[in-house]
């Protein structure tokens, strides 16, 4: 919800507002800037207190600070209100994270990790028919379905279990244990790089899959009027598309493992991309101009519960929260910076520039990934 139910929305934002394209595209990522300091925080709190009160809070804040802008209607407060929105999401996103991987293990973790993006996923289908056919009545009605969240969090309180915080003994230890003082602490950090050589690439990963998502919610839908599509409501079915794709894929995700490792879902997903955005830098139909965000949305299902699983997989048990809440900063960093980073090729190359440079990136890792299987002999 956070991003995708605006994403319908973002022209007339900024023909009401009289904003650029690229501020209006940053009352679609703002609240990604503070995740990313904001996250690490929550991390640390998680392992303190455990995942519940932290989750909770955070859906009851994350409702109050998107719904304010039902009620806002210049363009500062309201970029102020989707910073209240971030803090919400950072608390959400990785306390959620935890509760998983405390509440399951094993095959049953995998399941609940692709339910998980599957849920995600059916949001970015959902959210978005419903902020296209809210932005159709009013430009700023879509914020105030940000308030579903409050009661969201009374549910949560009364249903999600207390889980224990991971045993944290102190010390500056190569497995990741904490240490008082802040320079060990960090050196835990790097130590734990170090001896885990795979896991910023998970993080990599994260960042650039979070980057060409935005691509599509920031640009497709300007990517869209250039074909005579600019009505709301029909930009939301392209992004419902993606968002279906993804829970149809994210579902299958658990099953697919009986048969392939993630690092194959993930190259095949690569691929997808690769595909997706290559056709989108020539389509000129309205009908094929789904096909990008359906092949988009299908391997991001595979790659989200492929990076929580990896970072389960690779994160000291004591500090898994501080390790998930570094998915969420590098993720949405991924999404804050994707507007300005792609966003610079429009005035050089036009729409379809930033699809080509999207071909690109997704060729290239894929390219990458494949080769490092060819030599491992996965593949």
């Amino acid at each position: 919800m956070a991003g995708a139910i605006l994403g319908p929305v973002v022209p007339r934002i900024q023909r009401e507002l009289g904003v650029s394209g690229l501020r209006a595209g940053l009352i679609v990522t703002t609240h990604g800037g503070v995740i990313v300091l904001a996250s690490p925080l929550v991390g640390s709190l998680v392992d303190r207190i455990g995942a519940r009160r932290p989750f909770v809070g955070g859906l009851v804040v994350y409702g109050l600070g998107g719904g304010v802008g039902l009620v806002v209607d210049s363009f500062y407060p309201l970029l102020a209100s989707r910073v209240v929105l971030g803090l919400g999401t950072a608390a959400v996103y990785t306390s959620v994270t935890v509760l998983i991987y405390d509440l399951y293990e094993g095959q049953a973790m995998e399941r609940a990790l692709g339910y998980r993006s599957s849920a995600n996923s059916a949001g970015a289908a959902v959210w978005p028919l419903i902020g296209g056919a809210a932005g159709a009545i009013a430009w700023n009605l879509p914020f105030g379905i940000y308030l579903v969240a409050v009661p969201l969090g009374v549910v949560a309180a009364l249903t999600v279990p207390e889980t224990d915080p991971a045993d944290d003994t102190g010390g500056a230890a190569a497995d990741g244990s904490r240490n008082e003082d802040g320079n060990g602490d960090v050196a835990a950090v790097l130590s734990v790089f170090r001896d885990r050589p795979a896991l910023p690439l998970v993080y990599l990963l994260y960042f650039g899959a979070n980057a060409l998502l935005y691509v599509i919610v920031v640009f497709y839908p300007q990517f869209l009027a250039g074909i005579d599509v600019t009505d709301s409501l029909q930009i939301s079915l392209y992004l419902a598309a993606n968002g279906a794709a993804g829970g149809v894929s994210a579902i299958a995700y658990d099953r697919l493992l009986r048969y392939v490792d993630r690092s194959t879902l993930v190259l095949a997903a690569l691929v997808l991309w690769t595909v997706g955005f290559g056709i989108a830098t020539a389509v000129g139909t309205a009908v094929g101009a789904a096909i990008p965000v359906v092949l988009f949305g299908l391997g991001i299902g595979l790659v989200f519960p492929s990076t929580f699983a990896w970072v389960e997989a690779f994160a000291p048990p004591a500090r898994q929260g501080q390790f998930s809440s570094y998915v969420a900063s590098f993720g949405y960093t991924g999404q804050f910076l994707s507007p300005v980073l792609f966003g610079a090729l429009v005035p050089l190359a036009g729409i379809r520039g930033v699809f080509v440079a999207a071909t690109a990136v997704a060729g290239l890792a894929a390219i990458g990934l494949g080769t490092s299987q060819l030599r491992r002999g996965t593949i």
